[in-house]
């Protein structure tokens, strides 16, 4: 069973300590791996305002820089994740190449689950913490899990690394 509350702390701690605007996503990374598991793990921004994405955190800077602009697609995803502010799951690889294109390099890192939890403050959609992890791992019990503990430390993780880019 996890600690839930031992996690928290830890993320608190590390968020605490945090002096670099990446930090508070490694926390939230920490915090993510130490509940349900991660192969994968990134945070993506979004500025509805000019329609575009930008990854603003990654584990895995080779296979997905944290880099550069994209622009928001409006398909069944973005109808789920930003207008209905619910949790997109995908555990079977086919599956996540109905919504995301690049589901090739996905497979071929070993996911084919994955969970794009929506961010919102001010009513507004400003990110996804986006959760990868092998076929079938996000279980029920697992999805709950990230419903229940991750929507407030993303929201700290966010603000906070805002917070720290602004010196």
């Amino acid at each position: 069973m996890t600690d839930i509350d031992g996690a928290l702390a830890a993320f608190d701690h590390a968020l605490s300590l945090a002096k670099e605007p990446e930090a508070p996503f490694d926390a939230l990374f920490a915090l993510t791996q130490a509940l349900v598991g991660a192969k994968l793990f990134t945070f993506t921004t979004v500025d509805m305002e000019r329609k575009l994405a930008r990854r603003a955190y990654t584990s895995d800077p080779k296979s997905y820089p944290a880099s550069g602009t994209k622009p928001v697609r409006q398909d069944r995803w973005f109808e789920q994740v930003h207008d209905a502010r619910r949790m997109f799951v995908a555990n079977r690889l086919a599956d996540i190449a109905k919504v995301f294109p690049d589901y090739a390099l996905i497979g071929a890192l070993g996911c084919g689950s994955v969970i794009n939890l929506p961010v919102v403050l001010g009513d507004e959609l400003v990110g996804t913490v986006n959760i990868l992890h092998g076929e079938e791992h996000y279980t029920p019990e697992r999805q709950a899990l990230v419903e229940k503990v991750l929507p407030v430390p993303a929201k700290a993780a966010y603000l906070a690394g805002r917070y720290l880019s602004r010196g």
